[in-house]
């Protein structure tokens, strides 16, 4: 009998399936990676929120800061314009029928046929109407947010 006869030869041994746990190194990998863009929108939609709501606070506070409705339409005009000129440099320097127009949003004529003519001569006038005003200032409070973010026209 020859050498390579006496050996024993047996089937062909598979190792055991790797285990579910702990996963690959490259799993682990891409786990994090989903982790770091789910955060990462987290905080950017937080950082959205927080600075829409400051925005908010400062239209707010500075409208209720006026005095009477004259000063509340200056104080709503004046925010306006900076926002418009936040949103595109220029715009600020509009006047009349231009500055109505620009305010307005596309398809949309509330500043210049509805509410927010009251803009262009309510900071002047002795007597101004408060619900004229309330209705301009829901208004201007939407296009001002509206401009600070940035959102075109």
């Amino acid at each position: 009998m020859s050498a390579a006869t006496a050996l024993p030869l047996r089937d062909v041994q598979l190792p055991p399936p790797p285990a579910w746990w702990p996963p690959a190194p490259g799993w682990w990998m891409v786990l994090a990676a989903v982790l770091a863009v789910v955060a990462g929108l987290w905080a950017w939609q937080a950082y959205r929120q927080r600075r829409r709501r400051r925005w908010l606070n400062t239209f707010d506070n500075a409208v209720a800061q006026a005095a009477d409705p004259a000063a509340q339409v200056a104080a709503i005009a004046e925010l306006l314009r900076r926002a418009a000129r936040t949103r595109q440099p220029g715009a600020e320097l509009l006047q009349g029928r231009e500055w109505l127009a620009f305010l307005d949003e596309p398809g949309s004529r509330a500043f210049a046929e509805g509410d927010g003519r009251l803009l262009l001569d309510g900071a002047y006038r002795k007597q101004v109407d408060a619900e004229a005003v309330q209705r301009l200032r829901v208004l201007a409070r939407t296009r001002f947010l509206a401009l600070m973010a940035g959102r075109a026209r």
